[in-house]
């Protein structure tokens, strides 16, 4: 969303992007709508375990995101947010406006 103030006096516009949260692309990786991020966990096999050999150290597991860009007919715009594949059954459950009210993102 971008605002724009004028200043009459100098004529003189400033321009403010206000950007959401589900727009960073530097920040960790977060579901907009229920907060999963990723886990550190072993990545072990159970022979690794068993006989100590070639051990393999940690692994990331990545959640589930998807960049999805939704139509908000109660409020007449589009929404675009990172949202995990849980977050998409939520939102086809409750609906979008409903959801995204609770997430307090709109």
């Amino acid at each position: 969303m971008v605002i724009s103030l004028g200043i009459s006096e100098s004529s003189v516009f400033l321009t403010f992007h206000l950007v959401h949260d589900s727009m960073r692309a530097h920040m960790g990786r977060k579901c907009d709508i229920t907060g999963k991020t990723g886990i550190v966990g072993g990545g072990y096999s159970n022979r690794v375990r068993a006989t100590k050999f070639n051990p393999t150290g940690k692994r990331r597991r990545h959640v589930n995101l998807q960049k999805k860009t939704f139509f908000i007919p109660e409020l007449g715009k589009k929404m675009t947010i990172m949202v995990s594949a849980k977050g998409l059954k939520t939102m086809k459950k409750r609906g979008a406006h409903l959801t995204l009210k609770k997430a307090e993102l709109i």
